[in-house]
């Protein structure tokens, strides 16, 4: 490495100074070798701590490790904590997965030299259960950790729920116990339960901010109550449909809880017409928006159309609705007339019926209105004119393909182009692709 430094620095390989640009030069001065003659020979090895550690937070990873090699001084650095406040372990099966995966002895250096250095950490799994498991191998080593959020995350199959409960609550354990610092965890689609979340609250109820839960089957409304009443500095909170209850937000609602910014709320359904969904009453949604007034609360729906009629009977404080799967002209019509809070609304399908009354009504009755998404749906040039003339500018994302417009008497597609422009008050052509 010191014979590569030393041919870029000689007078032969390098441009000369005057050639040099007065950025360049300022840089070269900051790093304490601008007034070196560019055909002096550098000892690499010799560069101040500060400066290596600048270049290695942009290396990857495995080029980091290899730098580390060249001499000691590099190697130092390479173990300085500010390097290994952040890590991702990727955990893959060669056989079956397109990542790469961490190398087991770099796994084994973290944990017996930077446990204790570990802060932001994510795990990154594919579908196999052995990458799941390894994960968890890992956590429950993490004995001298302060993480301050994880996040357990499948790449392709929900790999965490083929781990037994035992040993995914045994490695969460050591981290929820050891940590107690932990302001955000994700952990989508693991086999999480109630006993869990109680040693969660436990260790870190004061510096719990953000806990994302969705498809954790094993997590019971009383769990997720549990943390509603101890972990008062909660801002944002995800989870499934069924954990939430009229309980739940009037616990959220309750005047030793600070406000809660973010609820997401997962409406999946796993078995086609057989899923009844519970409804929420006003009341309870009305208490958690007087006590949070900004709160924002998004709504992702993967239902299908006959699974839709415990949602929106009565006025819902929501504010980002999106559509996975088709949503009849009914659905819209009841979300115009009943979601007056709504910021922004995305639908992927519909049973391709023109939508310009329902589009019309929301825009009448959604004030607030700054988003809109349509995919696979049908709307008229004059009817979509119409909308967007009653929203006006505070359209700030407006994301339609060109198949779902159609033509009329009125409105060419050219013509809709300029028109849709002059309302919004920005040049706007349709998506080839929706950018939501």
């Amino acid at each position: 490495m010191k014979r590569v430094g030393q041919k870029l620095m000689t007078g032969t390989e390098a441009p000369q100074t005057s050639h040099t640009s007065k950025k360049q030069k300022t840089a070269l001065c900051d790093s304490g070798f601008g007034e070196s003659d560019p055909s002096t020979s550098m000892d690499w090895g010799s560069l101040p701590h500060h400066v290596i550690l600048r270049v290695f937070q942009f290396l990857t990873l495995v080029d980091r490790a290899r730098a580390s090699s060249v001499c000691r001084r590099w190697n130092e650095v390479f173990h300085i904590p500010d390097l290994w406040r952040r890590f991702e372990f990727e955990l893959s099966q060669p056989a079956t997965s397109y990542l790469k995966s961490t190398h087991p002895d770099l796994i084994q250096q973290i944990i017996k030299r930077h446990a204790d250095h570990l802060q932001y950490v994510s795990f990154k799994v594919d579908s196999s259960t052995e990458s799941a498991e390894a994960a968890c191998d890992i956590l429950s080593q993490l004995v001298n950790c302060s993480i301050k959020t994880l996040g357990l995350i499948s790449t392709a199959k929900p790999s965490f729920m083929n781990v037994s409960k035992a040993h995914f609550a045994s490695a969460l354990t050591v981290v929820f116990v050891n940590s107690k610092s932990l302001s955000s965890i994700k952990i989508d689609d693991t086999p999480l339960d109630d006993p869990s979340l109680k040693v969660l609250v436990a260790n870190n109820s004061d510096t719990l901010k953000l806990l994302k839960m969705s498809s954790c089957p094993h997590v019971s409304p009383a769990g997720i109550l549990c943390v509603a009443d101890q972990c008062h500095g909660l801002k944002e909170l995800a989870l499934n449909y069924y954990i939430l209850s009229d309980e739940l937000l009037l616990a959220l609602s309750s005047e030793k809880h600070v406000d809660l910014e973010h609820l997401r709320i997962d409406i999946v359904s796993e078995n086609p017409g057989q899923v009844q969904f519970h409804t929420i009453k006003k009341q309870s949604w009305d208490a958690l928006v007087k006590h949070s007034p900004k709160v924002n609360i998004v709504m992702y729906f993967f239902l299908y159309e006959d699974e839709f009629d415990a949602f929106f009977r009565e006025e819902t404080p929501v504010t980002h609705l999106y559509f996975g799967r088709a949503v009849s002209k009914a659905m819209l019509g009841r979300i115009g007339m009943n979601c007056p809070r709504l910021i922004e609304l995305v639908v992927c399908a519909n049973g391709l019926q023109p939508l310009d009354d329902e589009l019309i009504q929301i825009a009448e009755r959604c004030k607030h209105l700054t988003a809109m998404g349509l995919g696979e749906c049908e709307v008229t040039c004059r009817g979509f004119i119409e909308f967007v003339k009653m929203c006006g500018g505070r359209l700030t994302q407006l994301s339609i393909m060109e198949e779902v417009l159609i033509p009329d008497s009125d409105y060419s597609l050219d013509r809709l182009h300029l028109e849709v422009s002059k309302h919004l008050g920005r040049m706007w052509f349709p998506d080839m692709m929706p950018t939501w």
